[in-house]
Order: C-alpha cells, then structure tokens, then sequence
C-alpha cells in the first residue's frame, strides 16, 4: 500500500476563531486506538466541544467527540475520552506557563491526517467579549459590502 502524502482534514472548528483571540498555534500528534483512526478515516468526528487541559506535566484533549467504528467489536473506543496530545517537552513548559495567566485556554482549531498520521492543530487563546464578536461580525460585514460597491463600480464603468 502507497504511503499517504499531504494534508486532509477530518474536522475543524470554525466556531473557535469567532469566539476566542488566537495568539499561539501548535501541530500536535494524537495518542489514538486503532478504532479511533478507523472512524476518523471514514471522516467523522467532532471538536467544536473540545479543549486542552494540563494533568500533571501532561496536555490532554477533553470533550472531541469521535464516534464508535460501526464495524468495531467489544474493542471499540468510548466516544468523548480523553486523549494525549503529543508534544516536544519545550513546548508543553511553554504552553504551561501561558496558561498559567489568567484568562488562557487551549482550544482545537482543526483535525487531520497528515502524511497518514493523525494531527490536531491546538491554539493558545483569550476569550472574546460579546461586544468584541459584535464588532468583528460588523467589520467583516462592512468589507464584504466596500467589495460589492467596488465590483459593482467595475462593472458599470466598463
């Protein structure tokens, strides 16, 4: 069998960017049973849910969702358990003493295969404030609406 290459994605959480202010991002590999890579594989799973979380000197995944294999046995995985998440030891003291500051979380912003193995990218953030998503959502808004003049200024002028 040919080795996979590249990059597919099995799941990201586009609700993560909206609510949190990313400053840090991470690849970090995943400690998975075969049932679980089998069900990811089939591309289903959930991480809107999820976050990391220190026990001990270790990071763990809490709360993604990946469902049983449907042709997985009494070996099948529990759905929502925790998994390790894989780092050099530099980057989880890094991670740790970020997070010791007030305000800090880890979220998952995307999961995938890459080069047949998979990974999770996990960003250091801040939680945004109502007003702040309000103002980011009118933002965006505004420069989808300067884009749509200009290209209807473009277009009537040819």
């Amino acid at each position: 069998m040919a080795k996979e290459k590249g990059r597919s994605l099995i799941a990201s959480n586009r609700k993560a960017r909206h609510d949190y202010h990313i400053e840090d991002t991470y690849e970090a590999g995943l400690a998975l049973t075969g049932t679980e890579v089998k069900a990811l594989r089939m591309g289903r799973a959930s991480i809107v849910d999820g976050f990391a979380m220190f026990s001990g000197d270790e990071l763990y995944l809490e709360n993604v969702h990946i469902p049983e294999y449907l042709g997985g046995t009494w070996t099948n995985h529990a759905p929502r358990r925790r998994r390790k998440l894989l780092l050099h030891r530099q980057e989880l003291t890094k991670i740790a003493s970020k997070t010791r500051e007030s305000g800090r979380t880890i979220v998952p912003l995307s999961l995938y295969f890459r080069d047949g193995r998979v990974k999770v990218e996990i960003a250091l953030a801040t939680g945004k404030k109502q007003y702040d998503k309000r103002h980011a959502l009118r933002e965006r808004q505004d420069r989808r609406d300067a884009e749509r003049a200009l290209s209807a200024a473009r277009r009537s002028g040819r």
